[in-house]
């Protein structure tokens, strides 16, 4: 059994989901309730995201461990053609966090690229730089020389 053969829905019930839906040109916008953005929908008494449901009532289900990325950027959006399936570490690099922002840097502060030899991962999971970390090292040793 598919989710599709699960979410059969009525014509009420489909009625009642696109009174949720602004459709423009491009994104299909959820007006009812939000939560972080996101559309919230109550499909037979179970609240999920808007945009997780019919893109599930199109695609069929969402693998384990996967979450809908919104290719456009718009948390509002439902149109199952701006959502994709991936994992939470893809997310949140797609994303514009502090986490992502710093994903994509190609340089430290200084200028010194982040990457290759002088890439070093700390205890912490932070990338930094091996030029400006034994920098570092050394202003630190002759200070406490």
């Amino acid at each position: 059994m598919t989710v599709q053969d699960t979410l059969q829905w009525t014509s009420t019930e489909e009625a009642r989901f696109w009174s949720y839906v602004q459709k423009t040109d491009d994104c299909w916008i959820w007006i009812g309730v939000r939560s972080g953005g996101y559309g919230r929908y109550t499909f037979r008494g179970k609240l999920t995201g808007a945009h997780r449901f019919y893109y599930e009532l199109v695609n069929g289900p969402i693998a384990e461990g996967l979450q809908i990325d919104h290719l456009c950027r718009n948390r509002a959006c439902v149109n199952p053609d701006h959502l994709e399936p991936v994992t939470i570490g893809e997310n949140v690099l797609r994303g514009i966090g502090r986490s992502a922002q710093n994903a994509r840097k190609t340089e430290c502060l200084r200028g010194h690229p982040l990457n290759g030899s002088n890439l070093y991962i700390d205890p912490r999971g932070q990338r930094c730089c091996i030029i400006c970390q034994r920098a570092r090292v050394v202003a630190w040793r002759a200070k406490n020389a």
